[in-house]
């Protein structure tokens, strides 16, 4: 895997070509980010990981000091020496170090810990490996080594009291942590809680228990410093996710690896899920992918949902010069309810949120959606 892996990155070597889509950008055609995610890429070794960055900077022109991200489990981030190829000096050598130390020493500058929780029937409930203790302990270790960090954690799971959610947070903010991201519980089908649930031994997520738990968290934050820049994202000055925004601000990417999606400002291309199936085509030279071309009113729609979830919110001039007046009306005239229920608001010519409507805004952007301009 590892392998292919490194020869999608490639074969891939030229997509980052200049267009019309970043003639603007002062870092065209440079990578500004690396994300291990989707997936748990600290079950890979720390020389596997150091390889694909390596592969990265050979065939990319990558900008100085870019943010090298690394989603984890707490019951992951242990130093195992067998990890290490046992021939190799360095290797030696790193048996002494942390694994903290030895992903900084590759070039890693961002953590992402998957905490959920600090309950351990919460842990339980979902089906987590850690429980809380090795929760509290990796972020202990993990503090001492890396300023940039981020955690998720999960709301509106069914018994937790609001006092319990505020303990969860505080318990974070205990630990120093400048980024959080926190996300409502979703019931996936065929889980262990979706079976739960169906036997009636857990009762369904409540709606109204998680938007109360929502304001919970952005009061709070907000209080510690936090920047609530987008609905499920609070950052304290200087630590946003630069990965994520430029998800959330219509930079292209590229994804690589089974399952991983690209975006290039027009079009939108996807890998094959089935390992097997991408490492067979990958070493027959061709791309596992399939490829969507977004049509004008897709790219509206995608800058609606992107934009309304952020500080940023969704520039007028932009939906103006880039779709259209008719676009504009139309965003004009469907706007105008969510304005009157203070929902939404305009501002210098920008459409955002209210505090009201942020637990909302995708709701609201459904609606403001356009399916065509018949």
């Amino acid at each position: 895997m590892v392998l292919a892996l490194a020869k999608e990155i490639q074969m891939r070597k030229d997509e980052f070509l200049e267009s019309h889509f970043d003639k603007l950008s002062e870092t065209k055609n440079k990578i500004e980010t690396i994300y291990f995610g989707g997936g748990t890429p600290s079950l890979l070794s720390v020389e596997e990981i150091q390889y694909l960055i390596d592969e990265v900077y050979k065939n990319f022109d990558v900008i100085e000091n870019p943010e090298i991200t690394l989603e984890a489990n707490p019951d992951d981030l242990h130093f195992d020496s067998a990890q290490c190829d046992t021939g190799n000096e360095l290797s030696v050598r790193a048996k002494s170090r942390t694994i903290f130390e030895e992903y900084k020493r590759i070039g890693i500058n961002r953590l992402s810990i998957g905490i959920q929780s600090f309950f351990e029937d919460d842990l339980k409930l979902m089906n987590r490996a850690h429980n809380a203790e090795e929760a509290k302990r990796c972020l202990e270790t993990a503090t001492q080594h890396f300023n940039n960090i981020t955690i998720d954690l999960i709301y509106g799971i069914p018994n937790m009291s609001n006092k319990q959610w505020l303990q969860n947070i505080e318990t974070a903010l205990s630990f120093g942590i400048p980024h959080i991201s926190s996300y409502a519980l979703t019931v996936e089908p065929k889980t262990a809680l979706d079976k739960f649930i169906k036997k009636g031994l857990v009762k369904q997520p409540d709606d109204e228990v998680a938007q109360e738990h929502f304001h919970i968290l952005v009061n709070r934050l907000q209080e510690e410093g936090f920047v609530h820049y987008e609905l499920s994202n609070f950052g304290k000055t200087n630590y946003f996710s630069k990965n994520n925004s430029a998800y959330w601000l219509g930079k292209k990417y590229i994804g690589i690896g089974p399952s991983a999606h690209s975006y290039d400002g027009t079009n939108r291309s996807w890998n094959i899920a089935n390992n097997t199936l991408y490492i067979k085509s990958i070493q027959e030279n061709q791309l596992p992918s399939e490829t969507e071309t977004l049509t004008t009113v897709d790219r509206y729609n995608e800058y609606i949902m992107t934009g309304l979830r952020t500080i940023w919110g969704v520039s007028l001039e932009r939906i103006e010069k880039e779709f259209g007046p008719k676009y504009l009306d139309y965003l004009n005239l469907q706007s105008q309810k969510f304005i009157e229920d203070e929902l939404i608001f305009i501002e210098n010519g920008i459409l955002r949120t209210t505090q009201k409507g942020k637990f909302l805004s995708d709701g609201i952007a459904s609606d403001l959606f356009l399916l065509n301009l018949e």
